[in-house]
């Protein structure tokens, strides 16, 4: 048995919990032995679900590596675990591949993932009829099935592409599975609507989806998440249709919140840096805050943001154990994100952003009201992000403070953000616009 046709694999992997499905026409360098391309950045990161980012740096070509949770659908519909599928990201490139992806998987397609002896090739490295489908689910599992060459799925996969039926992803062609629509229409249909409904009273939506009210002066966010029916998460899942929606009301917007993963801030935590580093703001409370701007020293800190291992004349990483650095008036590291630890944060965000304006009126609750026009950002890339930090139009800017700092019990909150003036997002995205509503 095999699919007689595309529907009747969505439909596979719908039964498997799918939500989205990428595909790629693989070339005769795609193979076991050269593994399969994947993309000339790290944006792949953002479409298909990956466990923890490790530092591999010894070897020819010091590189990330990711393993994936990724099981093959073979032709019965069967489905069996690849456990050694992972994702290798070459930043010296940069690009990234996948391997691993038939060890220790009985089912996997090992015959037609074989490489092709040079003097043999008949396509010059370019599409050779095979089709790679990545099915992925809410719950972070791949699922992978291979259309064969000449078989009814590459067949139809080729029409439809001639068709103009696919929508571009980067590397990968995104497939209907039935449930997407066009979510940047229905998105902009929904954000209209809001706009012209004008004030809307601060409210949020619970676990359950039930709307309650939100007193607090910080509800813009979750109020236009609750009209457009987005539970409140920490997780980084797709917020509307797999576009994450911004509010904001200031000029800055917040990209990233990653807490410093080495340095002072790393080994001791956030109470002992604010303690070290930290200004006595008054009323028992220190504060660590100031605008740090990459090779800057920032007046409020004494200290400067620095960027090491990363070359911004070729915007490629060029140290894998380096990372954004924090460095006090001696010399110290006194916080430091490592890029391991960056990339997999960036990869949790979304590929596609909507940052939407507002005014607040500060009644009690408050109230809403989105503003036209609306921002969208498509195509961001890691290298991108950390362009924009060394050129100084991101910045770090914290807020960390320790409350009741003399008593035997203080209360401390921690605030690592990264932010952007919302006139400089554009340099964050291939693809940019303001769209009026």
């Amino acid at each position: 048995m095999t699919f007689p046709d595309i529907e009747s694999l969505m439909r596979r992997f719908r039964a498997l919990g799918a939500t989205h499905v990428f595909c790629k026409a693989l070339a005769e360098n795609d193979n076991s032995k050269q593994q399969i391309y994947l993309g000339g950045s790290f944006e792949v990161l953002k479409l298909l679900p990956h466990r923890d980012v490790r530092v591999v740096s010894g070897g020819k070509r010091p590189n990330f590596k990711a393993s994936l949770q990724m099981s093959w659908v073979d032709d019965t519909g069967q489905v069996a675990e690849a456990p050694g599928a992972q994702l290798i990201l070459y930043p010296d490139y940069p690009e990234v591949r996948l391997s691993g992806f038939l060890r220790g998987c009985p089912t996997a397609p090992s015959a037609q993932m074989q490489p092709v002896p040079k003097d043999l090739r008949k396509h010059n490295n370019g599409p050779d009829g095979r089709v790679l489908f990545f099915g992925v689910s809410t719950g972070q599992a791949v699922y992978a099935y291979l259309g064969k060459v000449r078989s009814a799925i590459a067949v139809e996969f080729n029409r439809m592409l001639g068709e103009g039926k696919l929508q571009n992803e980067g590397i990968f062609w995104r497939v209907p599975i039935g449930r997407e629509g066009n979510p940047r229409g229905e998105l902009l249909s929904r954000l209209r609507m809001i706009h012209q409904e004008g004030w809307h009273v601060s409210c949020r939506l619970n676990a359950a989806g039930q709307v309650m009210a939100y007193q607090a002066q910080n509800g813009g966010g979750y109020t236009l998440e609750a009209l457009l029916g987005i539970k409140p998460n920490a997780l980084a899942a797709p917020d509307f249709m797999g576009w994450e929606v911004k509010a904001y009301g200031s000029g800055k917007v917040t990209l990233m919140t990653p807490e410093p993963d080495t340095g002072y801030y790393g080994e001791h935590g956030v109470e002992a840096f604010v303690r070290k580093y930290g200004r006595d703001a008054g009323g028992d409370v220190l504060y660590f805050t100031g605008m740090h701007r990459a090779g800057q020293i920032c007046n409020a800190s004494g200290q400067k943001l620095m960027l090491r291992g990363f070359d911004p004349l070729k915007a490629k990483i060029i140290d894998v154990s380096g990372g954004i650095e924090l460095v006090d008036r001696k010399g110290n590291v006194s916080a430091a994100w490592s890029f391991q630890g960056l990339i997999e944060h960036w990869g949790r965000k979304h590929a596609a952003a909507a940052y939407v304006p507002y005014d607040k009126k500060k009644t009690m609750p408050p109230e809403y009201q989105y503003k036209s026009p609306v921002l969208l950002g498509e195509e961001t890339e890691f290298s991108l992000y950390l362009l924009s930090l060394s050129s100084g139009l991101a910045m770090y800017d914290p807020g960390s403070k320790v409350m009741n700092a003399s008593a035997k019990k203080s209360t401390v909150k921690a605030r690592s953000q990264f932010r952007i003036s919302t006139k400089h997002l554009g340099a964050l995205y291939k693809k940019f616009e303001a769209v009026y509503l």
